[in-house]
């Protein structure tokens, strides 16, 4: 499974189906994906426009990869920060998203994660956890000016939230899903073999 598929598989549990919720201003989704953003999908590509209730799975990888996992250069940035970003941009924008990083690091907020940027995250000897959650700690406070906060603040804050545990457990290197609380080892007794057992008995037997 490629980062992307793995990234893709995490993001949908955030997502969803079809929804059109009266408040929400990026209007009809499906999957994530908004009915303007698939108009302009198809339009693309030469295709007839229709309702993103219809849209299939292939067109929604497609649109996931070309319109925001490429263009935040996620297959560049490290473990666990490619998801982060990525799922920023899916919420709130490509140019945004990658302008939270780049003030992050300390270099020029252009929206376009380049060399620049990359070379700033990699030779500054950042550590990627702490990125994520400075990151995650701007995303937050984004959301929390916006005008629609006390509508979605539930939902919001536990998405922040999710994608922030999952991108530090993938940063270094172990994966969990959203909301996903690893299950504790049970405590076993070793079993006997039945025959061993039988004739453990009948030796006892004859030495009484």
């Amino acid at each position: 499974m490629t980062r992307f598929e793995r990234a893709m598989k995490v993001l949908a549990v955030h997502e969803g189906g079809y929804v059109n919720h009266p408040r929400d201003p990026g209007g009809a989704t499906n999957k994530g994906v908004t009915q303007r953003t698939y108009d302009a999908h198809r339009k693309r590509l030469n295709m007839p426009r229709r309702s993103v209730r219809e849209i299939t799975q292939a067109e929604v990888f497609a649109i996931y990869r070309t319109q925001y996992w490429n263009t935040v250069s996620a297959d560049d940035l490290p473990a666990g920060l490619a998801y982060c970003v990525f799922d920023a941009a899916v919420n709130s924008g490509p140019s945004r998203a990658a302008k939270w990083l780049q003030s992050i690091v300390g270099v020029p907020q252009d929206g376009i994660i380049g060399a620049h940027t990359l070379a700033a995250i990699g030779g500054s000897g950042s550590d990627v956890p702490a990125v994520i959650d400075a990151y995650c700690d701007m995303r937050l406070a984004f959301m929390k000016r916006l005008r629609h906060w006390p509508t979605f603040k539930n939902g919001w804050t536990r998405r922040v939230s999710e994608v922030r545990a999952q991108s530090k457990k993938w940063a270094v290197g172990y994966e969990v899903a959203p909301s996903e609380t690893p299950a504790q080892p049970k405590a076993t007794r070793p079993k006997m073999n039945w025959l061993a057992a039988l004739l453990s008995a009948i030796i006892g037997a004859f030495r009484k």
